[in-house]
């Protein structure tokens, strides 16, 4: 393997990884916040993606958990599903090494990816629950993927590189040996609450239809009311998403919630107002704090001035933002495809400012046990696209762009 590659896979590991993740430091402490929460979607427990580029899959399984709870009123956290991740990662991997050698490699082959690509593995291979498949094959508890992530790309560019001149028939099955060895065959059946299934009639027992979910972004590059490929690297199945006024954009989350939907978020968290404990605001890192004055320091603070320094601490001022400025990030590269979280509610500071409640899938770390609570700014400029169900989308805006 070579440098690039090396490098290439790094980057998937960046930001999609509780262990990998690197984000600027940042004076923003959850001690200095009060949060109140204002409506909160059931969603199932935390989960540990650790050293692996599969946030996309652990998010987009989140969600599609809380659809089944929703779908099905279940109140009992015990009958909570538990979908496998690994499943899913499994067959992505294998159908990404096809497109990839068809190719002839010009493809990202790495462990980032699409809620696209999440949705096409269920529609067309079904679930599985996670106590019928943990994928977890190669003595470790928790998902480290580096060691896998190398090995199928060095086979994929291999392959690629074709020394016969012609492809066997047999490829295919080297590639899912190498998937055997470290992620486990995957079951043909399997039980689960007393009855047994196939992916396919697992999936269609628990309701679940790809097509009942909308992927949803907003850039003016593209024409507002269409459909177009988000450009970045990690959408190698070259999913559609609609394109929608930034105001509308966001009527749809809040409608979502209105209405008892999660949404799946995927955006950009290298600012550096995300944290590594909990919080995601748009920092103004032009707004400096007011220092002290020369005469403080050699006779002391005044007691008006201690008086006003006793008063709950000023939060720190968020950027605001237009669909101009949201623009010019997609363009500039700082509003990249990092990361992707599941969205099930939200809450207010003691000023009243608006957050989104956040389930992340890096355990229960951080000041909220996995929870970020995510400035309504920070979302406007922050996300690079959603996936939300159909039903969730205001009537007037499905009209639009022709969801039926």
């Amino acid at each position: 393997m070579n440098i690039k590659s090396i490098i290439a896979i790094a980057a998937s590991l960046a930001l999609c990884s509780s262990s990998f993740a690197q984000v600027k430091p940042t004076a923003v402490k959850p001690s200095d916040y009060e949060f109140k929460t204002v409506k909160e979607i059931p969603v199932t427990s935390m989960k540990n993606q650790y050293r692996s580029g599969t946030c996309w899959c652990f998010s987009a399984l989140s969600f599609l958990e809380s659809e089944v709870i929703k779908a099905k009123g279940i109140k009992d956290e015990a009958q909570y599903p538990d979908f496998s991740e690994m499943f899913i990662v499994r067959n992505a991997y294998r159908d990404r090494a096809e497109k990839y050698v068809r190719l002839n490699g010009f493809l990202n082959m790495a462990a980032g990816s699409g809620f696209g690509d999440v949705l096409q593995v269920v529609r067309d291979y079904g679930l599985v629950p996670q106590e019928a498949y943990s994928g977890m094959n190669y003595g470790y508890d928790l998902p480290v993927q580096g060691e896998l992530d190398a090995v199928l790309k060095g086979y994929v560019e291999a392959v690629v590189k074709n020394p016969n001149r012609q492809l066997t028939p047999v490829w295919k099955k080297g590639f899912d040996g190498i998937l055997n060895a470290y992620l486990g065959e995957v079951p043909e059946t399997f039980t689960a609450g007393g009855k047994e299934y196939t992916p396919e009639t697992y999936r269609d027992a628990m309701g679940i239809n790809p097509d009942d979910y909308v992927n949803i972004s907003s850039f003016t590059h593209h024409p507002f009311y269409s459909q177009f490929v988000i450009e970045v690297e990690d959408n190698w199945r070259w999913s559609p998403c609609y394109n929608l006024p930034l105001d509308e954009f966001m009527a749809v989350i809040d409608n979502a919630i209105d209405k008892g939907y999660t949404v799946l978020w995927g955006g950009d968290v290298s600012e550096a107002g995300f944290t590594r404990d909990g919080l995601a605001v748009l920092l103004d890192t032009n707004a400096k704090p007011t220092s002290g004055s020369d005469q403080e320091r050699w006779v002391g603070k005044s007691e008006e001035k201690k008086a006003e320094e006793e008063k709950p601490k000023e939060l720190p001022k968020e950027l605001e933002v237009t669909q101009e400025t949201r623009q010019q990030g997609y363009d500039n590269k700082t509003t990249t495809d990092d990361h992707g979280m599941h969205l099930y509610g939200t809450a207010v500071d003691q000023n009243g400012t608006k957050y989104y409640l956040i389930k992340n899938s890096w355990g229960e770390t951080g000041a909220f046990k996995g929870v970020w609570y995510m400035s309504e700014n920070f979302v406007k400029a922050k996300t690079l696209n959603f996936v939300v169900n159909k039903n969730a989308v205001p009537k007037d805006i499905r009209k639009k762009l022709g969801i039926k």
